[in-house]
């Protein structure tokens, strides 16, 4: 039987759409005489829907979306995920697959295991469903399963949760299991997935079909990467990764072994994954919000100066508009860097001077209010500035901002509120400022050219809001920080943990310090495409006010008592 992998980008809550797509890729798959087309969880509506599931109208188009499906697909059986609910007298939603034949619904299965960790809230969606069923295709005798449900030795054992789907499954003797899922992109995770699955396929001696969409939807990135795994738990075929695509294998049920899949090597390397997961990010970000055009501050840095090239790979380089803003303390290198990158780049580019709008400003609040002292406050009131103007072009012309910010400043607040924090997508806000550099590099060589101007990457890193300014005079030295964050931040170690790593206990706690009381700031950003295990957004939920940072005095109190 020849089995087709249907790996779409699904639009949430265009239900129309989506089924218009799955149609046109079920008749594509029929085209090439494929018995099966399997599609990702939640393909109808999208994933996640968040709480438009709240919404019953979503709901019934949804369902009802469903029941057109199966009337306009024939000659061939689709496997889709959708919303669905438990029974006829029951109002609790559940997260549903939908097996469909000679257009009918042959059955459904239900998710079992809802995650609840990092990103995931499903338990406050949907009901968990312990039924499975094996379904019969010609002589093909499959189980389904829905994401999560495949991740219970990793995710659900070490909690104590007795109810494992694939051994379930498993129990029903049938010749392959069917994974639909959604499963969102962070660094390496498709190392681990792989890995789940050829362990589940080699643990039951069973084959294994893994659907996963591809997508941007928010903050997440959905990487696709659809495999096969046979019994002994060998990928035999991988679908592309950060595109739609369609693959076709063939599968032997007496052997129950993929007999015409074929190994294709979409291997990136660590840069290559995150420079396209940022690319699909930013422009499914984009046109899903019905913008074409971008705009963003270009102030000759290495981070706007990578958004920009993210910017005009994503949207096309006619799309973007980089805007340079200089003051007085703009340093003249600057402003050529700035050109010079708009140039290679072949984006629209304009200069707007910020010099006379900041001393009308302060001669504004000198003659109705008060004189701007404080030096801190004269530092932002540039950003802010800047922001405005942003936004006036953004209002004028329809464009989308581009947040420029790296996740050593927003973790550190190195920012400023309704300035440089200004912006409808944080692309880079998951990016560590060594990863920006890293990025940067990966760029030129990837061009075969300096598209970012060398100066960019190797000069001082400035906010250059006053003069002789530098990044590391206010912070510690970036590959120092960036380790620190992603300690506290991704792998949640405490500050002696950090401490016995070989880190001066002093510099850990200002560090953390000023990560903990940058939570308001955080609270008010852009969204943030996610790329590491614990991005700031919705995947890491912080208080803003609480007692229980860790203040010098306290800490050393702390380890003295411990000395006597």
């Amino acid at each position: 039987m020849k089995i087709a992998l249907g790996q779409i980008n699904p639009v949430v809550g265009d239900i129309s759409g989506n089924v218009a797509k799955i149609i046109e890729f079920a008749n594509q798959a029929k085209a090439e005489q494929a018995r099966l087309i399997v599609f990702p969880e939640l393909a109808i509506c999208g994933y996640p829907p968040l709480d438009l599931i709240f919404k019953p109208s979503f709901v019934r188009s949804n369902r009802e979306a469903l029941d057109y499906l199966k009337s306009q697909v024939s000659g061939i059986a689709i496997i889709v995920g959708y919303v669905d609910v438990k029974s006829r007298s029951s109002r609790k939603l559940t997260n549903a697959a939908a097996f469909i034949d000679n257009n009918k619904i042959i059955g459904r299965q239900f998710k079992t295991l809802l995650p609840t960790y990092d990103v995931f809230d499903e338990a406050r969606y949907f009901e968990s469903a312990d039924e499975y069923n094996v379904f019969t295709l010609d002589d093909v005798r499959f189980g389904i399963s829905i994401c999560e449900d495949i991740w219970y030795e990793r995710e659900w054992q070490q909690q104590g949760y007795t109810c494992n789907p694939m051994a379930r499954l498993n129990e029903l003797n049938p010749n392959l299991i069917v994974n639909i899922s959604a499963s969102p992109y962070v660094v390496n995770k498709e190392y681990v997935r792989s890995d789940l699955v050829k362990a589940a396929s080699e643990k039951f001696n069973m084959p294994v079909i893994y659907v996963n969409q591809v997508a941007g939807n928010d903050e997440l990135i959905f990487d696709g990467r659809s495999f096969v795994a046979d019994c002994a738990g060998k990928i035999t075929m991988v679908g592309k990764p950060f595109e739609e695509d369609l693959k076709i294998v063939e599968f032997l049920p007496e052997s129950k072994e993929f007999t015409s899949s074929f190994s294709l090597n979409y291997q990136l390397t660590p840069q290559e994954n995150i420079y396209k997961a940022l690319v699909l990010g930013l422009r499914d970000f984009a046109h899903k919000c019905g913008f074409t055009k971008a705009t963003l501050g270009l102030s000759g840095g290495i981070d706007s100066a990578v958004v920009a090239c993210l910017a005009a790979d994503a949207l096309g380089a006619s799309n973007v508009l980089g805007v340079a803003m200089p003051s007085i303390y703009s340093s003249p290198h600057s402003l050529t860097d700035a050109k010079e990158l708009a140039k290679n780049l072949n984006i629209d580019f304009k200069v707007i001077p910020i010099d006379s709008m900041m001393q009308e400003s302060l001669a504004n609040f000198k003659t109705h209010a008060f004189e701007l002292k404080n030096q801190l406050t004269l530092e932002n009131i540039q950003p802010r500035l800047r922001g405005l103007i942003l936004m006036a072009l953004a209002n004028e012309f329809n464009y989308l901002v581009l947040n420029t910010g790296n996740k050593s400043e927003i973790a550190c607040g190195y920012c400023t509120l309704y300035g440089d924090m200004v912006g409808g997508l944080a692309v880079i806000g998951d990016l560590l400022k060594t990863g920006v550099y890293e990025l940067a590099r990966f760029i030129n060589v990837r061009q075969g050219k300096k598209i970012i101007p060398p100066n960019i990457i190797t000069k001082r890193p400035s906010a250059e809001l006053r003069e002789n300014q530098f990044d590391d005079e206010a912070l510690p030295p970036y590959p120092i920080l960036d380790k620190i964050i992603g300690y506290y931040v991704e792998e949640h170690l405490t500050v002696s943990q950090i401490e016995e790593l070989g880190y001066n206990i002093k510099l850990v706690t200002e560090v953390i310090n000023l990560i903990d009381s940058s939570e308001f700031k955080r609270k008010q950003s852009a969204p943030t495409l996610k790329l590491s295990k614990r991005s700031f957004g919705s995947g890491r939920k912080m208080p803003i006010a609480y007692k229980t940072r860790y203040l010098l005095e306290e800490l050393f109190m702390q380890e003295s008592c411990k000395v006597h």
